[in-house]
Protein backbone atom coordinates (compact mmCIF):
# COMPACT_ATOMS: atom_id res chain seq x y z
CA UNK A 1 0.00 0.00 0.00
CA UNK A 2 2.87 2.50 1.22
CA UNK A 3 4.60 2.27 -3.06
CA UNK A 4 1.31 3.69 -4.22
CA UNK A 5 0.83 6.38 -2.29
CA UNK A 6 0.76 9.72 -3.93
CA UNK A 7 0.29 12.66 -1.61
CA UNK A 8 1.41 10.95 1.97
CA UNK A 9 4.45 9.85 2.97
CA UNK A 10 4.64 6.56 5.36
CA UNK A 11 8.25 6.17 7.41
CA UNK A 12 7.50 3.50 8.67
CA UNK A 13 7.80 2.51 12.11
CA UNK A 14 11.00 3.25 14.33
CA UNK A 15 11.39 2.79 18.33
CA UNK A 16 7.34 2.17 18.84
CA UNK A 17 6.62 5.48 16.73
CA UNK A 18 5.04 5.64 12.99
CA UNK A 19 5.87 8.51 11.31
CA UNK A 20 3.36 9.81 8.79
CA UNK A 21 3.84 13.03 6.69
CA UNK A 22 1.31 15.41 4.61
CA UNK A 23 3.18 15.19 0.89
CA UNK A 24 1.27 17.87 -1.28
CA UNK A 25 3.64 20.86 -0.49
CA UNK A 26 3.32 22.56 -4.05
CA UNK A 27 -0.31 23.26 -2.93
CA UNK A 28 0.48 23.91 0.52
CA UNK A 29 -1.35 20.05 1.71
CA UNK A 30 -4.43 21.59 0.22
CA UNK A 31 -6.72 17.77 0.98
CA UNK A 32 -8.06 16.14 -2.27
CA UNK A 33 -9.90 13.19 -2.29
CA UNK A 34 -7.06 11.26 -2.91
CA UNK A 35 -4.78 12.76 0.06
CA UNK A 36 -7.15 12.16 2.60
CA UNK A 37 -8.46 7.90 1.84
CA UNK A 38 -4.27 8.24 1.25
CA UNK A 39 -3.93 9.66 4.93
CA UNK A 40 -6.90 7.27 6.65
CA UNK A 41 -5.16 4.07 4.72
CA UNK A 42 -1.60 5.46 6.57
CA UNK A 43 -3.46 5.52 9.90
CA UNK A 44 -4.97 2.34 9.59
CA UNK A 45 -1.76 0.62 8.89
CA UNK A 46 -0.15 1.74 11.96
CA UNK A 47 -3.24 1.48 14.45
CA UNK A 48 -2.97 -1.84 13.45
CA UNK A 49 0.88 -2.41 13.59
CA UNK A 50 1.86 -3.44 16.45
CA UNK A 51 4.94 -2.94 16.76
CA UNK A 52 3.51 0.99 16.84
CA UNK A 53 2.50 2.48 20.11
CA UNK A 54 2.63 6.00 18.95
CA UNK A 55 1.61 7.70 15.92
CA UNK A 56 3.02 10.96 14.39
CA UNK A 57 1.61 13.06 11.35
CA UNK A 58 3.68 15.84 10.12
CA UNK A 59 3.63 17.66 6.82
CA UNK A 60 6.14 18.77 3.82
CA UNK A 61 6.65 22.46 2.80
CA UNK A 62 6.15 26.00 4.85
CA UNK A 63 2.68 25.52 6.28
CA UNK A 64 0.92 22.27 7.29
CA UNK A 65 -2.33 22.91 5.37
CA UNK A 66 -4.36 25.36 3.58
CA UNK A 67 -7.71 23.23 3.62
CA UNK A 68 -9.64 22.14 1.47
CA UNK A 69 -8.77 21.73 -2.67
CA UNK A 70 -11.54 23.73 -4.06
CA UNK A 71 -10.54 22.50 -7.43
CA UNK A 72 -10.58 19.18 -6.59
CA UNK A 73 -13.07 17.53 -9.03
CA UNK A 74 -12.04 13.82 -8.89
CA UNK A 75 -15.50 11.58 -9.25
CA UNK A 76 -15.87 9.46 -5.78
CA UNK A 77 -13.87 6.21 -6.64
CA UNK A 78 -12.69 4.99 -3.62
CA UNK A 79 -14.20 2.52 -1.41
CA UNK A 80 -15.96 4.05 1.21
CA UNK A 81 -14.78 3.71 4.58
CA UNK A 82 -17.77 4.21 6.42
CA UNK A 83 -21.39 3.21 5.53
CA UNK A 84 -22.66 6.37 3.60
CA UNK A 85 -23.76 5.42 0.50
CA UNK A 86 -25.53 7.45 -2.33
CA UNK A 87 -21.90 9.94 -3.05
CA UNK A 88 -23.73 10.90 -7.24
CA UNK A 89 -27.66 10.91 -5.82
CA UNK A 90 -28.59 14.65 -6.65
CA UNK A 91 -29.20 17.37 -4.32
CA UNK A 92 -28.21 17.96 -0.78
CA UNK A 93 -28.35 13.89 -0.75
CA UNK A 94 -24.99 13.21 -2.35
CA UNK A 95 -23.00 16.34 -0.89
CA UNK A 96 -23.87 15.41 2.37
CA UNK A 97 -23.27 11.68 2.17
CA UNK A 98 -19.59 12.79 0.67
CA UNK A 99 -18.89 14.99 3.90
CA UNK A 100 -20.52 12.32 6.42
CA UNK A 101 -17.46 10.01 4.85
CA UNK A 102 -14.71 12.07 4.07
CA UNK A 103 -14.96 14.85 6.57
CA UNK A 104 -16.88 14.10 9.93
CA UNK A 105 -16.65 10.57 9.60
CA UNK A 106 -12.86 10.44 9.26
CA UNK A 107 -11.92 13.01 11.83
CA UNK A 108 -14.40 11.16 14.00
CA UNK A 109 -12.64 7.85 13.25
CA UNK A 110 -9.15 9.09 13.89
CA UNK A 111 -9.56 10.54 17.07
CA UNK A 112 -10.96 7.56 18.29
CA UNK A 113 -7.89 5.46 16.98
CA UNK A 114 -6.56 3.44 20.43
CA UNK A 115 -3.26 5.05 20.64
CA UNK A 116 -1.90 8.16 21.32
CA UNK A 117 -1.59 10.50 18.45
CA UNK A 118 0.80 13.66 18.10
CA UNK A 119 0.75 16.18 15.16
CA UNK A 120 3.59 18.55 14.86
CA UNK A 121 2.58 22.07 13.15
CA UNK A 122 4.41 24.66 10.88
CA UNK A 123 2.83 27.77 9.23
CA UNK A 124 -0.39 27.78 8.11
CA UNK A 125 -3.45 25.73 9.06
CA UNK A 126 -6.38 27.19 7.25
CA UNK A 127 -10.32 26.46 7.57
CA UNK A 128 -10.22 22.03 7.00
CA UNK A 129 -6.71 22.37 7.62
CA UNK A 130 -7.27 21.88 11.42
CA UNK A 131 -9.56 18.66 10.91
CA UNK A 132 -5.94 17.38 10.06
CA UNK A 133 -4.96 18.46 13.62
CA UNK A 134 -8.10 18.67 15.96
CA UNK A 135 -8.65 14.61 16.54
CA UNK A 136 -5.26 13.98 17.02
CA UNK A 137 -3.97 13.97 20.98
CA UNK A 138 -1.46 16.14 21.29
CA UNK A 139 -0.40 18.98 19.42
CA UNK A 140 2.93 20.56 18.84
CA UNK A 141 3.17 23.91 16.86
CA UNK A 142 6.60 25.75 15.82
CA UNK A 143 6.40 29.47 16.58
CA UNK A 144 5.03 30.37 13.28
CA UNK A 145 2.20 28.61 13.41
CA UNK A 146 -1.76 30.11 12.62
CA UNK A 147 -4.59 28.57 13.08
CA UNK A 148 -8.18 30.01 11.46
CA UNK A 149 -11.61 29.02 10.35
CA UNK A 150 -12.97 31.61 7.65
CA UNK A 151 -15.42 29.71 6.22
CA UNK A 152 -18.05 31.81 7.67
CA UNK A 153 -17.52 34.31 4.52
CA UNK A 154 -18.37 30.45 2.60
CA UNK A 155 -21.60 30.92 4.32
CA UNK A 156 -21.44 28.51 6.63
CA UNK A 157 -20.88 27.95 10.22
CA UNK A 158 -17.50 26.59 9.87
CA UNK A 159 -15.07 23.55 9.22
CA UNK A 160 -16.86 20.07 9.32
CA UNK A 161 -15.50 19.03 12.56
CA UNK A 162 -17.10 21.56 14.46
CA UNK A 163 -15.17 20.86 17.40
CA UNK A 164 -14.13 24.70 18.13
CA UNK A 165 -15.68 25.37 21.44
CA UNK A 166 -13.93 22.06 23.14
CA UNK A 167 -10.59 23.44 21.60
CA UNK A 168 -10.66 27.01 22.54
CA UNK A 169 -13.34 27.99 24.93
CA UNK A 170 -17.28 28.93 23.83
CA UNK A 171 -15.62 32.94 23.56
CA UNK A 172 -12.91 32.44 21.42
CA UNK A 173 -14.67 30.02 18.76
CA UNK A 174 -17.21 32.74 18.41
CA UNK A 175 -14.32 35.30 18.08
CA UNK A 176 -12.34 32.99 16.09
CA UNK A 177 -15.77 32.50 13.47
CA UNK A 178 -17.17 35.65 13.06
CA UNK A 179 -14.21 37.16 12.45
CA UNK A 180 -12.12 34.82 10.42
CA UNK A 181 -8.98 35.80 12.04
CA UNK A 182 -5.65 33.66 12.83
CA UNK A 183 -5.05 32.42 16.47
CA UNK A 184 -0.88 32.64 17.08
CA UNK A 185 0.85 29.00 18.35
CA UNK A 186 1.08 30.92 21.36
CA UNK A 187 -2.26 32.37 21.60
CA UNK A 188 -3.46 28.66 20.81
CA UNK A 189 -1.31 27.33 23.99
CA UNK A 190 -2.88 29.81 26.37
CA UNK A 191 -6.33 28.63 25.57
CA UNK A 192 -5.41 25.16 25.82
CA UNK A 193 -5.48 24.08 22.32
CA UNK A 194 -1.70 23.34 21.98
CA UNK A 195 0.58 21.86 24.17
CA UNK A 196 4.05 22.88 23.05
CA UNK A 197 5.38 26.02 20.84
CA UNK A 198 9.02 25.28 19.80
CA UNK A 199 11.26 27.35 17.41
CA UNK A 200 10.95 25.83 13.85
CA UNK A 201 14.70 23.99 13.40
CA UNK A 202 12.97 22.45 16.75
CA UNK A 203 9.60 20.88 15.32
CA UNK A 204 10.63 17.68 14.37
CA UNK A 205 13.08 16.88 17.13
CA UNK A 206 10.61 17.69 19.82
CA UNK A 207 8.15 15.82 18.48
CA UNK A 208 10.02 12.81 17.71
CA UNK A 209 11.52 12.60 21.47
CA UNK A 210 8.24 13.18 22.84
CA UNK A 211 6.74 10.56 21.02
CA UNK A 212 9.64 7.95 21.73
CA UNK A 213 9.56 9.14 25.21
CA UNK A 214 5.39 8.13 25.38
CA UNK A 215 6.26 5.13 23.17
CA UNK A 216 7.80 3.26 26.35
CA UNK A 217 5.25 3.28 28.31
CA UNK A 218 2.84 -0.32 28.29
CA UNK A 219 0.68 0.04 25.31
CA UNK A 220 -2.41 -1.06 27.18
CA UNK A 221 -2.40 1.39 29.45
CA UNK A 222 -1.83 3.92 26.93
CA UNK A 223 -5.06 2.70 25.20
CA UNK A 224 -6.45 2.55 28.41
CA UNK A 225 -5.25 6.81 29.54
CA UNK A 226 -6.57 8.02 26.47
CA UNK A 227 -10.15 6.15 26.70
CA UNK A 228 -10.52 7.26 29.44
CA UNK A 229 -10.12 11.13 28.60
CA UNK A 230 -12.18 10.52 25.27
CA UNK A 231 -15.05 9.10 27.36
CA UNK A 232 -15.23 11.98 29.01
CA UNK A 233 -15.80 14.30 26.56
CA UNK A 234 -17.99 11.75 25.06
CA UNK A 235 -20.29 12.34 28.00
CA UNK A 236 -19.97 15.91 27.63
CA UNK A 237 -21.72 15.75 24.40
CA UNK A 238 -19.08 16.40 21.82
CA UNK A 239 -20.33 13.85 19.54
CA UNK A 240 -23.78 15.17 19.12
CA UNK A 241 -22.95 18.40 19.01
CA UNK A 242 -20.66 17.86 15.88
CA UNK A 243 -23.42 16.42 14.44
CA UNK A 244 -25.83 18.68 15.08
CA UNK A 245 -23.01 21.14 13.97
CA UNK A 246 -22.78 19.07 10.59
CA UNK A 247 -26.71 19.68 10.18
CA UNK A 248 -26.57 23.04 10.04
CA UNK A 249 -23.38 23.32 7.57
CA UNK A 250 -25.58 21.64 5.53
CA UNK A 251 -28.36 24.15 5.82
CA UNK A 252 -25.93 26.51 5.15
CA UNK A 253 -24.99 24.68 1.62
CA UNK A 254 -28.38 24.17 0.62
CA UNK A 255 -29.08 28.19 1.30
CA UNK A 256 -26.02 29.37 -0.90
CA UNK A 257 -27.41 26.51 -3.70
CA UNK A 258 -31.13 28.40 -3.21
CA UNK A 259 -29.43 31.56 -3.95
CA UNK A 260 -25.79 31.07 -6.19
CA UNK A 261 -26.14 27.24 -7.68
CA UNK A 262 -23.40 26.28 -5.02
CA UNK A 263 -22.28 25.15 -2.67
CA UNK A 264 -20.41 28.30 -1.05
CA UNK A 265 -20.58 31.89 -1.28
CA UNK A 266 -19.36 33.23 -4.11
CA UNK A 267 -18.01 36.04 -2.36
CA UNK A 268 -16.70 34.77 0.74
CA UNK A 269 -14.47 32.12 -1.17
CA UNK A 270 -12.84 34.51 -3.16
CA UNK A 271 -12.17 36.64 -0.17
CA UNK A 272 -11.04 33.49 1.23
CA UNK A 273 -8.31 32.41 -1.77
CA UNK A 274 -6.99 36.33 -1.31
CA UNK A 275 -6.42 35.59 2.50
CA UNK A 276 -4.74 32.46 1.72
CA UNK A 277 -2.32 33.80 -1.05
CA UNK A 278 -1.40 36.73 1.33
CA UNK A 279 0.51 34.43 4.16
CA UNK A 280 0.32 35.52 7.12
CA UNK A 281 -1.65 38.19 7.28
CA UNK A 282 -5.45 38.26 8.93
CA UNK A 283 -7.06 40.71 6.98
CA UNK A 284 -9.66 39.88 4.43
Amino acid sequence: MTDELNFIRYEGVSNGVARIVLNRPEKRNAQNKGMLYELNDTLDEAAQDNSCKVIVLAAEGPDFSSGHDMKDREPMTHKPVGTWGGFNQPGIEGHWAFEEELYLGFCWRWRNIPKPTIVEVQGRVIAAGLMLVWPFDIIIASEDARFSDPVVAFGVNGVEYFAHPWEVGVRKAKEMLFTGEAITAQEAKNLGMVNHVVPLSDLTDFTMKMATHIAKQPLLALKLAKQSVNQMQDGQGIWTSLQAAMSLQHMGHAHERLLHQTAVEPEGEEKIKKQAKKGASNEF
